[in-house]
């Protein structure tokens, strides 16, 4: 009789594990762990809104003919860091003074850093050269300089980056805007004006 040979049973083969997806769940994971390490950093600290103020002001040099403005803007700024652990690089910092969304000059601010819970000073100068203003605009500067004041618009935008202990963070833009009153018939105006901040 014929000798039958039973088959061997074939075990079906994994398939190899795609390295390209092996990496892109590596990849995935990296990001979800330092998502979450933020946030709870984020949670634990509670950062606190920036407060500005502008401490005086003052204007010297002042001359407004044929719609043409010269004149000089000294503004003392304060800046509190109400935050327990949070500090802050301010890398850099733009200033300009506006009047009725007219640019009046440019400026900006000396980098630096500020501590937590720490009150920072810095003086912003504006130079305005013969500045060209819009007809209508140089006539509501004048009338309002008439009664002693005029009201300006004072906008600064810096690159900061929070440090909560070891970390820092990547750059943000904090925009803070102010509108203190220049009275003309003083040398330097002392009452204090609170700004707004967005981040």
């Amino acid at each position: 009789m014929p000798t039958v040979t039973p088959q061997q049973s074939q075990t079906p083969r994994r398939p190899a594990p795609n390295p390209i997806r092996l990496i892109g769940i590596i990849l995935l994971a990296i990001v979800v762990l330092l998502g979450l390490a933020v946030l709870i950093t984020w949670l634990v600290v509670k950062p606190k809104r920036l407060v500005y103020t502008i401490e005086n002001s003052s204007i010297k040099g002042y001359n407004l003919t044929n719609d043409h403005l010269s004149a000089t803007f000294d503004f003392t700024v304060r800046s509190y860091n109400p935050n327990k652990r949070v500090s802050f690089y301010y890398d850099s910092i733009e200033a300009t003074v506006n009047y009725n969304d007219q640019t009046l000059a440019f400026s900006a601010v000396e980098p630096f850093y500020q501590r937590h819970r720490n009150v920072t000073r810095f003086n912003v100068e504006f130079v305005a050269k013969s500045t060209a203003l819009p007809s209508f605009v140089s006539k509501d500067f004048l009338l309002e300089k008439a009664t002693g004041k005029v009201q300006l618009d004072v906008w600064l935008k810096a690159r900061i980056r929070y440090k909560v202990g070891a970390w820092k963070s990547r750059h943000r833009t904090l925009r803070i805007s102010c509108s203190p009153v220049l009275e003309f018939n003083r040398f330097k105006n002392l009452k204090r004006t609170y700004c707004s901040t967005e981040l």
